[in-house]
């Protein structure tokens, strides 16, 4: 088996940069997480805040720190550092190698969507977003590590994407509607293209996408990880300038 990790992020339009933070770390014990982080409001101010918060976790995360406590001192440190006034929704994502399991890990209004025993599950258990309220936890999950397994994690731009336009995106039915045999590139590209079709091309949030799969074929020993990062055009229009 292969452990399959994506991301699929925008901006909100005519934003020059996400509120949304998204990092992955590689696990001391084995493994890897992904922490998806949306501040709130927009913009610069959500961006310092997520960040913020994206920062406290994998630093914790990569000391070995379990999902659930690094969870929560990203919380306290929120909470303290901006005293309680701002929010941010925090998914976590963890294959963990020295327990052979799938870590979900939920602080947010948005379900984390998980493809396992041939159906699709709805992990939608009430969460508090973190920075505000006092002893906030997170919503945990543990499954184990099984080919097929697939965990899809999305900020609320993309489970709201078209509820301004005339038409909701339904993430659950869509998904269901995939082939399972997709790679979680596919899952987390063909998903936020669907919610951009639904904001027609303008969204109206961020949109920001993770996915973990567990594929049933490892084709070699080799870790591998791929980007790919568009240049701002305040950036390259520079270029040309004497």
């Amino acid at each position: 088996m292969e452990i399959q990790l994506a991301v699929a992020k925008i901006a909100k339009y005519a934003m020059s940069e996400s509120g949304d933070t998204v990092e992955v770390i590689e696990r001391p014990h084995g493994g890897v997480s992904v922490v998806l982080v949306d501040g709130q409001r927009s913009g610069r101010s959500a961006k310092n805040i997520s960040n913020i918060v994206a920062r406290k976790a994998i630093s914790l995360l990569a000391e070995g720190v379990r999902d659930g406590a690094a969870a929560r001192a990203a919380h306290d440190y929120l909470r303290t550092h901006r005293g309680g006034k701002v929010s941010a929704e925090m998914i976590i994502l963890s294959a963990d190698m020295e327990t052979g399991t799938l870590v979900i890990s939920r602080n947010s209004h948005t379900p984390v969507l998980v493809f396992d025993h041939n159906q699709w599950q709805s992990l939608d258990a009430p969460s508090r977003a973190i920075g505000v309220h006092h002893r906030t936890r997170p919503q945990i999950v543990e499954l184990k590590l099984r080919p097929g397994l697939v965990a899809v994690g999305f900020s609320d731009g993309v489970w709201t994407a078209g509820a301004h336009r005339g038409g909701k995106i339904d993430v659950p039915e869509l998904l269901s509607s995939f082939p399972s045999t997709l790679g979680a590139r596919a899952y987390a590209d063909d998903l936020l293209a669907h919610a951009l079709q639904k904001e027609q091309g303008r969204p109206s949030d961020d949109l920001s996408v993770i996915v973990l799969r567990v594929s049933p074929m490892a084709h070699d020993e080799v870790r591998r990880m791929t980007m790919s990062l568009p240049i701002p055009p305040r950036i390259y229009n520079t270029w040309s300038q004497p």
